[in-house]
């Protein structure tokens, strides 16, 4: 970028070491102001509002969140899948969007006789991949799970940064499932859930129980309304964990948790959810084969571990400030040669690193001071000192983000500390009792 030093290398690396000194003038942080000074955001008036794009270090830390939940997801049980963009307005006249839900999608376009919308909600597609195939209870619960664009027609005057967008990468899955599995469903994923939190070091508000409220703007059914409220209380209670009840922030078409998050004003946005849906399997006539031979209608359990992508990285940018857990920072490693004498070794460090996974860049003398240069990088979760001494001795001296020193170790045994706390998403720097 026009502004970034000469020879600077890590995109953001370059602005993204001002932030500290910012935060210090503003008490307050806003990741709006925060994801410029970083490199991860921006908007332009060319592309709209509420349309930003990724530079290569928000890119990198957005990336970093994806794969961390594939890979969750994985291990859970989940299978993923992909699925357009665009349906047939008759997708979401079936699924009830079109009636409850129109004044938030864009206008249908024409499209060789047949209207097509941009997708608010990945659910009618996981339904329709359902019963694309025949399904005994053996199968079940069947775990659908995609990252996938949708679309939402905000106004103007509600946009804002990443927290509100019109274009949205959401972690979504939809569990189908027999009643009797529903709790466990809902249990499990409010584990998921709590882990990626303490992953990310993020803190939760609250939890809330959104229940529907008066209006029309919610699908008939009391009895269903009942039962699914009953099995996500039942969830909760097993859970441990503290919720309020709030009237009126059901989805239209069935209850749900929200995992609410605050940002540094105390603004309260949902992060995560769990929702259960009686209605959408009945609308697609959803089916499984049960032991006793008959057919079955399956429950829909929805739920996203960090909700929108956008939101989740807005989120971090609040909470941390540009001090990323190691995992999600866009250089994890910076090598800090004293001299142009231990270039060698500091190049051949990284090599190492970038071959272990790591993000890693050398930044050298020519960037100026040692002090100078560790200022610059103090948003780096890892520096590694290569003086005279520690060349000799191969050996490096590693610094931790915030200042502590650690005694001088061997390049391969502290690039595999770092490594492994990577691996394991940890939110803290240092394993004190790794050995």
């Amino acid at each position: 970028m026009s502004d970034r030093s000469p020879g600077a290398s890590a995109p953001g690396l370059r602005r993204a070491v001002t932030r500290p000194a910012v935060r210090e003038e503003t008490a307050m942080p806003d990741h709006r102001r925060l994801g410029r000074e970083l490199d991860l955001f921006d908007t332009d008036p060319l592309l709209g509002a509420g349309l930003p794009y990724w530079l290569p270090a928000g890119a990198t830390v957005r990336h970093a969140l994806e794969e961390y939940v594939r890979d969750v997801e994985r291990r859970a049980g989940y299978q993923h899948v992909c699925s357009p963009v665009l349906g047939k307005r008759e997708l979401y006249e079936l699924s009830g969007h079109w009636a409850h839900y129109r004044a938030d999608m864009f206008p249908p376009m024409d499209l060789g006789g047949e209207q097509v919308v941009l997708r608010p909600s990945l659910c009618p597609h996981h339904a329709v991949i359902y019963r694309s195939r025949a399904h005994s209870y053996r199968e079940l619960p069947l775990r659908l799970a995609e990252l996938g664009g949708m679309y939402r027609s905000e106004l103007s005057g509600v946009l804002g940064g990443l927290t509100r967008v019109r274009a949205i990468q959401l972690n979504d899955a939809h569990v189908f499932c027999a009643p009797d599995q529903v709790a466990d469903e809902v249990l499990a994923a409010l584990e998921l859930i709590r882990g990626a939190y303490r992953a990310m070091g993020i803190t939760p508000a609250r939890y809330r129980l959104s229940l529907p409220g008066p209006g029309g703007k919610y699908v008939a059914g009391a009895e269903r309304w009942r039962r699914s409220t009953a099995l996500l209380t039942e969830a909760l209670r097993r859970s441990g964990l503290p919720f309020e009840a709030a009237a009126g922030e059901a989805a239209f078409y069935g209850p749900k948790i929200d995992v609410q998050v605050a940002d540094a004003a105390g603004r309260e946005a949902t992060l995560s959810t769990v929702q259960v849906d009686f209605h959408q399997p009945e609308r697609f006539d959803l089916r499984y084969v049960g032991a006793d031979g008959a057919r079955h209608r399956p429950v829909m359990v929805h739920r996203s571990i960090v909700g929108s992508v956008e939101r989740a990285v807005a989120q971090l940018v609040e909470e941390h400030g540009g001090a990323f857990p190691p995992w999600l920072a866009p250089v994890q490693l910076v090598v800090l040669p004293v001299s142009a004498a231990e270039a060698a070794p500091a190049a051949t460090l990284v090599r190492r690193a970038t071959g272990l996974g790591l993000r890693a860049e050398v930044v050298g003398p020519g960037h100026g001071s040692l002090g100078s240069r560790v200022r610059a990088a103090r948003l780096v979760p890892y520096l590694a000192v290569i003086g005279a001494a520690e060349a000799a001795a191969e050996l490096v001296a590693p610094r931790l983000r915030g200042g502590r020193r650690l005694d001088p170790l061997p390049g391969g045994a502290f690039l595999a500390r770092i490594a492994g706390l990577v691996d394991a998403h940890r939110a803290e720097l240092w394993d004190e009792d790794a050995r």
